[in-house]
C-alpha cells in the first residue's frame, strides 16, 4: 500500500511540475491528483494495446512514437478529468516529454 501511495504522490508532483513547465497545459491540485490516477489507469490498460498496434511505427522511429502515444493518452485524460486542460496536440506532446523526464528523475531519486 505504501508503494502505491508513493507512486501516486510522485505522479501527482510530476504532473504539477510538467504542467508548470509546458505551455498550454493548466491543472489544479485536485485535477493533478485525479489525473495521476486516470493517467495511471490509461497507461496500465490502454497503452499496451495502442503500443502493440503501433509497434511498426515505433520501431521505425526508434521509440520516439511512444511520446505521441503518451500525448494522446494525456489528451484523453484531459477530457475526463476536471481541472486538467490541454489546449492542443503540441502542448500535449511537450507535456508528455516533460512528464517522462520528471518521472524518470523522481524515480531515480526515490529508488
Amino acid at each position: 500500500m505504501k508503494k502505491i501511495l508513493s507512486h501516486w504522490f510522485v505522479a501527482t508532483i510530476a504532473i504539477l511540475i510538467a504542467a508548470y513547465i509546458a505551455p498550454g497545459v493548466t491543472v489544479t491540485l485536485t485535477g493533478a491528483v485525479i489525473a495521476a490516477v486516470v493517467l495511471g489507469a490509461l497507461n496500465l490498460f490502454i497503452r499496451p494495446i495502442i503500443f502493440f498496434f503501433t509497434l511498426p511505427i515505433t520501431i521505425l522511429t526508434l521509440g520516439l512514437f511512444s511520446f505521441v502515444i503518451d500525448a494522446l493518452l494525456a489528451i484523453a485524460a484531459s477530457y475526463v478529468v476536471p481541472g486538467f486542460l490541454i489546449s492542443g496536440f503540441l502542448p500535449a506532446l511537450f507535456f508528455a516529454v516533460v512528464l517522462v523526464v520528471v518521472n524518470w528523475v523522481f524515480h531515480f531519486w526515490t529508488y
